[in-house]
């Protein structure tokens, strides 16, 4: 049974063959992203309340709705923002949700609960879920004539590519972006108006009654049914205008078009809008399903938008702002040929320590379980990207160890005089527990990793689950075809002779050596645990001045601009302001482009970069592209300067890309209380604080901007005599101002409302509103009409008002947020502001409190995800190592490696100058499996042989020596493995690389000299009672022979 592969060579090949080609075919059709898909557990809710102050939206509307919603188990975390005229409400599920289409269909019917008790005038709540993945492709189609953009246009052409793309096997979805909604706008002039006696509201409502798009029954008989219908909807601007409006004294009736002026165009003002390549446009972003391969998509993409150009009229042309399948392709690429390198840089490691045909057999161990890895995830549908390719990459080091120590065993026991089955059989058979051990327990040690939920989880659970598929097909193929194979080649090694070549390297003086330094250390086993123990100790001393991250910031040739506005700004403004800021950015040699979405949220370029503002007038996000992605922060640093100094009068935040969860801003914090004034004032303290710090570039508080308003001060007698109340005036002067919708117009799939109010040129300033004709509703067209200036009645004055309120999970809340220069962390930030508080004697009023938001809160939170399941997956480990060596002590000394590793990884990040970041605690934890390995095994053969089982310092001594060979194979061929992610540079991989690379490197010491130490000291405690001996007689060799052997130098082997 255990040389079943050797005896049946058949089998051994048609399972190489099958392994082949599972693994082929499942690279050719596996999806290929650039990185993991995050669970949509994040929706925005948007409710208009138009007129209405943000103390009354928060009461009316936010806290409605949070009422409804606190019954749903499953929400992790409400925020609301209530602003003037519109409540935003932000919804996250708990992190342990993945099956979410139900849940928000419950959120759904809760958030229709809520809407029958919103108050008179509060629009339809619209859910939309926040995607938390790029847009395979961003496309802009541009205005490139001098004359005015015709948006009709663009919007028609819009839609044309819009039903072509998603006409594309693969697509998912198809988003417009800065599309400013059309209408048909009736102007009447406010004297004519008032002149047949009417306000805008009461054209609006004769519009609205004679637009009949309703069933005027049907005509039924004994032989046919007919339907029936009043012919008299508006369908077209000459309809609306023809349509009559007042019964004049003379006979005749005044129709709209005799006081007004009907035209189609955008609503004004826009909602949103975009600038693209510095012309105005319209964007299309396409996302594409997960379990789709992306660069085919893009091949059908590119063909697609390659005939919708050439049937484009003149003015109009298609710029591709963004693409994803290259990045994907340029970063696959990478990985691949990372795996490639360090493949190869293994492969000749091991034929350097141990020969060619060990190289050969040890190679062909390195396909073949890449090929079932693929397989594997294939089977458990886990697209390529950087992580499940890097969780490869990281296991090439550790899967090879189940190979080498195996051809090792093989080689050994062949050179001994055992026939090929039969070394098979045996070298099997005694490495199985070992290595399934081994196997098991660093697959627990990577558990935490691929169970760990949330979105962190998500982000880096492939690299666990890659790492588990490889070590489990080592595993699998160590015990079948590495062995077979094995002897195979060692079959041939006798007309080959014995040169460094064939068995590896091989030095005496440096045999000679390590023995000595052997004797020396397990004759002192004091010294020796003590010198074992040294550096893991001084990891965990050093490890407190390691400065904290979270995930580091992407290396990426694109960034982004936030610009916020005072609140009050308008659209228009925020646009100029916009092309300012393109002018200076421009100007710099490494930028390339820079294209604006306005009023919303930029189109998610990167995963991370999620939908955050919606109907925001004075906010606009840029995407910025650089010729490269090296000195990338230099860049934005630079630029950030240039903002801050000609463009005071905004908030211009040049913001690199980052890995990881989105958050809002890398340092935030919370302040919750319920008086609004003292959450502004304490906010108003920490942001003075955080503004004296040199790192910080700006700060916001959600309480910090007032809004100003105009306050109407209505004389009430006045008001009453006229005819008047405060209702009537407000609804007037709504009507006025912002319009009132009549009815709309169909035009093939759009429905276009109607929307009566005074021309821009009577309502723009104050004066206009003040002079503005109030009209009595007791007036008519047959007698004198009641009409009396708003400014008779009433003054207005302006008045400082909250922008918004915030709340979180029904607690108002203040956050202040700091924003910081590319490369600094924000743990950096936030113990300089903790120092400046401490210093300052900020302290919170009782009934008020304060938490962190930010990179800090996502990485506790991932942190604490992360531990949550380490305990019972730790005592599965002890579980695991105490049934494989059938000893509580050789599991609590195995044990005590893996602790001692946590110290050699820590103190690789510290010597190496890394940040204890989110991925270095990933490596940490994933050292813990890799470097109790060689332990193991060396712990295995200890127990094994009957004299060392006993504590003979001899016997001790010759089976590290005899292990000696395969430990350092291992651990150069680990460490070797990782070389390509350390080199890769970033900040992203090298800290995981170097926790484990160098830890492993400690390991090793710890595998030759602390645990045959320990072991010797637990089996006999006798030897910390021998004195110190001179010198003991050398190693005894494993080569078999009847007389003692002599090395080239005449040395004896072994006495």
């Amino acid at each position: 049974m255990f040389n079943a592969f050797y005896r049946d060579k058949r089998l051994l090949v048609l399972s190489i063959a099958v392994i082949i080609v599972a693994g082929l075919s499942s690279y050719f059709v596996l999806p290929r992203l650039e990185d993991p898909t995050l669970t949509p557990r994040f929706a925005i809710v948007t409710t208009l309340f138009p007129g209405a102050r943000a103390d009354r939206v928060e009461v009316l509307v936010s806290d409605r709705m949070e009422e409804e919603l606190q019954e749903i188990e499953e929400i992790k975390e409400i925020r609301s923002t209530s602003r003037a005229g519109a409540s935003a409400m932000v919804i996250e599920l708990r992190d342990d949700v993945y099956e979410v289409g139900e849940i928000w269909s419950r959120i759904r019917d809760k958030i229709d609960d809520a809407q029958a008790l919103f108050p008179e005038g509060v629009g339809e709540p619209d859910i939309e879920m926040i995607t938390t993945k790029a847009y395979a492709s961003i496309l802009g189609l541009k205005w490139t004539l001098d004359d005015k953009p015709n948006y009709a246009i663009l919007l028609r052409l819009t839609e044309q590519l819009e039903d072509r793309l998603r006409a594309i096997p693969g697509t998912e979805d198809v988003e417009t972006f800065g599309d400013p909604e059309e209408e048909i706008a009736v102007e009447v002039r406010q004297a004519q108006l008032a002149s047949v006696g009417l306000t805008a509201a009461d054209v609006a409502q004769q519009l609205a009654a004679s637009d009949a798009k309703l069933s005027a029954g049907q005509v039924r008989s004994t032989e046919s049914d007919f339907l029936m219908e009043v012919d008299s909807e508006l369908d077209s601007i000459d309809r609306i205008a023809s349509t009559p409006i007042r019964y004049g004294s003379g006979g005749s009736f005044v129709r709209l078009g005799d006081v007004a002026t009907v035209q189609k165009g955008i609503v004004q003002p826009p909602s949103s809008m975009a600038i693209v390549h510095g012309a105005p446009a319209v964007i299309l972003g396409t996302l594409v399903r997960s379990d789709f391969r992306l660069d085919l998509w893009n091949a059908d993409a590119q063909q697609v938008v390659a005939d919708f150009e050439a049937d484009l009229p003149r003015g109009v042309e298609v710029a591709h702002m963004f693409e994803q399948s290259p990045y994907v392709e340029a970063r696959l690429v990478n990985l691949l040929w990372n795996l490639l390198m360090g493949g190869a840089a293994v492969v000749f490691v091991i034929f350097f320590l141990m020969g060619w045909r060990s190289a050969i057999v040890v190679g062909t161990a390195l396909p073949l379980s890449a090929f079932m890895v693929l397989a594997g995830m294939r089977f458990m549908e886990i697209p390529m990207h950087q992580m499940s390719i890097t969780g490869l990459i990281i296991a090439l080091g550790l899967l090879i160890d189940n190979a080498i120590v195996m051809v090792d065993e093989v080689k050994t026991r062949m050179e001994e005089g055992d026939g090929g089955a039969h070394a098979v059989a045996a070298a099997t058979r005694h490495l199985a527990i070992p290595l399934f051990g081994s196997t098991l327990t660093t697959g627990l040690a990577f558990a935490p990793i691929a169970l760990m939920p949330g979105p962190a989880g998500e982000f880096v659970g492939t690299i666990a689950i890659s790492v588990m598929l490889a070590i489990s097909s080592s595993f699998i193929l160590a015990m079948t075809v590495t062995p077979a194979l094995a002897a195979i080649f060692e079959n041939t090694s006798d007309a080959l002779g014995r040169h460094w070549w064939v068995n590896g390297l091989h030095s005496p003086k440096l045999t000679r050596t390590w023995q000595n330094t052997v004797d020396f250390l397990l004759s002192r086993p004091l010294l020796s645990i003590g010198l074992s123990i040294s550096l893991p100790l001084i990891g965990f001393v050093q490890a407190r001045f390691l400065q904290e991250q979270f995930f580091p910031a992407a290396d990426r040739n694109q960034f982004q601009i936030e610009l916020e506005l005072p609140p009050q700004a308008s659209i228009y403004h925020t646009e100029a302001t916009a092309k300012r800021i393109s002018e200076i950015a421009l100007a710099h040699p490494e930028v390339t482009g820079i294209d604006w979405i306005l009023g919303q949220s930029a189109p998610s370029f990167y995963y991370n970069i999620v939908k955050r503002r919606e109907n925001n007038a004075p906010y606009g996000q840029a995407i910025v592209h650089l010729k490269s992605a090296e000195g990338a922060q230099h860049v934005i640093n630079l630029l950030q300067k240039e903002f801050d100094r000609h463009v005071p009068e905004a908030r211009a935040i040049a913001r690199q890309l980052e890995q990881g969860p989105p958050f809002d801003a890398p340092v935030e914090l919370q302040i919750f209380g319920p008086d609004l004034h003292v959450l502004r004032e304490l906010g108003e303290e920490i942001r003075a604080q955080l503004a004296l710090i040199p790192e910080v570039t700006h700060t916001r508080s959600d309480l910090g901007d007032d809004l100003p308003k105009f306050a109407l001060i209505l004389d009430e007698e006045k008001a009453r005599l006229a005819g008047l109340d405060h209702t009537q005036v407000a609804r007037q002067l709504a009507a006025a101002t912002e319009g009132a919708v009549g009815g709309t117009v169909l035009e093939e799939t759009e429905e276009l409302p109607v929307r009566v109010r005074l021309p821009e040129a009577e309502r723009a300033k104050l004066t206009d509103i003040s002079s503005l004709d109030l009209i009595s509703p007791t007036a008519s067209g047959d007698g004198p009409l009641k009409t009396i200036p708003l400014s008779a009645i009433g003054t207005l004055e302006l008045k400082p008002e909250i922008s918004a309120v915030t709340r979180l999970d029904k607690q108002r809340m203040n956050e202040v947020k700091a924003y910081i220069q590319a490369g600094v962390l924000p743990s950096v930030v936030l113990n300089k502001l903790q120092a400046r508080m401490e210093a300052a004697g900020i302290e919170l009023p009782t009934g008020y409190h304060l938490s962190l938001g930010g990179e800090a809160k996502g990485r506790n939170q991932a942190i604490g995800n992360l531990m949550s399941s380490v305990g019972v997956l730790m005592v599965l480990m002890v579980a695991t190592l105490v049934l494989s060596f059938s000893s509580f002590r050789a599991a609590t000394l195995i044990g005590g490696v893996g602790f001692l590793s946590v110290g050699l990884g820590l103190a690789s990040l510290w010597l190496f100058g890394f940040p204890f970041g989110f991925m270095a605690i990933v490596g940490t934890m994933g050292l813990i499996g890799v470097a109790i390995n060689d332990s193991i095994v060396v712990l295995a053969a200890l127990r094994e042989d009957e004299k060392a089982r006993e504590g003979d310092p001899l016997a001790v001594r010759e089976v590290v020596m005899k292990a000696t060979r395969h430990v350092v194979a291992t651990t150069a061929t680990t460490v070797v493995g990782f070389l390509p992610l350390v080199l890769a540079g970033g900040g992203f991989w090298p800290p995981l690389a170097i926790s484990i690379a160098g830890g492993v490197v400690g390991a090793t010491m710890l595998a030759l000299t602390f645990v045959p130490t320990v072991h010797m000291v637990f089996a006999n405690p006798a030897v910390l009672r021998l004195p110190c001996r001179k010198k003991n007689p050398p190693v005894r060799s494993a080569a078999p022979s009847q007389a003692d052997p002599v090395s080239e130098e005449g040395l004896p082997l072994y006495s």
